[in-house]
């Protein structure tokens, strides 16, 4: 038998590193997070700006935050959720949904740092490049830079939309337009590239939304009809989508503050049993934690209970027999 060589030994698991919890988790690349929270010496205590893009199944979020020793610190945040504000009704995690969502959040923090007058973006949406630094300010913009997190950052993706809106609405954020939709490559090397702003400008406004709608009301009205039930019920078709969302672009503009949902001021009653009455009728059971002793006594009573139980079994068999 060949020798084998034993690799992971006493010493090497005396020195074995534990991976920090959020990469163990899977949910952080911290040699990404290290280049982008590296602040320069010559800076040293200024905070470096991100603009944080995430998706879930339902929504797509855009936070402005800075790292610290105690963490992210979130100056400005916006859902896709909130759109339902801005009169639109479904669709809060498409490329468009995205763009409003970077739009909003851009506007919001401009308007927090009160620079929203001096910085007021690309008011006209066509999809071209547009830098605001470009322009000529006496204040230096606002700037931030793109964090993705663990997402692929594929040609068209969602995250350009954010990060697009985030730009037109007065937000200086270094990038090119490699990654937008309509960009093309040149085929030979050294050769121009090209770039269609009508056809970014087309996802902007829902343009593929608007095409699926008009291909699924004729081949199939009845999912349709269970697809798209939101528009339906607004009275929207394919026709009004980039109308919907220019009237949407607009009122973010007019007004991008957040509104604090109204508390309910309802009060909860806690019962003995662990009952839980609420001011507003409604009952529940929540399971009150009790002590180490407490349980032992419980087991106690039960395993008594258990042993009566038993005996009066056996007590009613002996009678029976005599």
């Amino acid at each position: 038998m060949a020798f084998v060589k034993v690799l992971k030994n006493k010493a090497y698991f005396k020195r074995f590193q534990v991976k920090p919890r959020r990469r163990r988790e899977g949910k952080t690349d911290y040699r990404a997070r290290r280049k982008m929270v590296r602040q320069d010496k010559n800076k040293f205590n200024n905070k470096k700006y991100r603009m944080v893009v995430r998706f879930t199944n339902r929504k797509c979020i855009c936070q402005i935050m800075y790292a610290t020793i105690r963490g992210d610190m979130v100056v400005a945040q916006a859902t896709s959720a909130e759109l339902k504000k801005f009169d639109i009704p479904a669709g809060y995690k498409n490329y468009a949904a995205a763009y409003c969502t970077g739009l909003l959040v851009a506007r919001r923090v401009l308007k927090k740092f009160g620079m929203d007058e001096a910085f007021k973006g690309k008011e006209e949406i066509d999809g071209a490049d547009y830098h605001v630094e470009d322009e000529e300010n006496d204040k230096r913009p606002f700037k931030c830079i793109l964090d993705v997190g663990l997402q692929t950052t594929a040609a068209g993706h969602r995250m350009w939309g954010a990060l697009k809106g985030a730009v037109d609405g007065g937000l200086h954020i270094p990038h090119t337009n490699k990654k937008f939709p309509g960009f093309k490559a040149s085929d030979e090397k050294g050769g121009e590239s090209e770039y269609d702003a009508d056809a970014h400008k087309e996802k902007i406004f829902g343009g593929q939304v608007k095409d699926y709608m008009e291909m699924l009301a004729e081949e199939d009205p009845t999912k349709y009809e269970a697809h798209f039930s939101k528009y339906i019920a607004k009275d929207m078709d394919g026709e009004k989508l980039e109308e919907m969302y220019t009237e949407a672009h607009e009122k973010i503009r007019e007004d991008p503050e957040h509104e604090l949902a109204e508390k309910k001021g309802t009060s909860h009653t806690r019962g003995d049993a662990g009952q839980i009455t609420s001011s507003d009728g409604t009952e529940h059971m929540r399971n009150k934690k009790i002590t180490l002793e407490q349980r032992r006594a419980k087991v106690a009573a039960k395993i008594a209970a258990a042993q009566a139980k038993l005996l009066a079994a056996e007590d009613e068999d002996e009678n029976e027999d005599e």
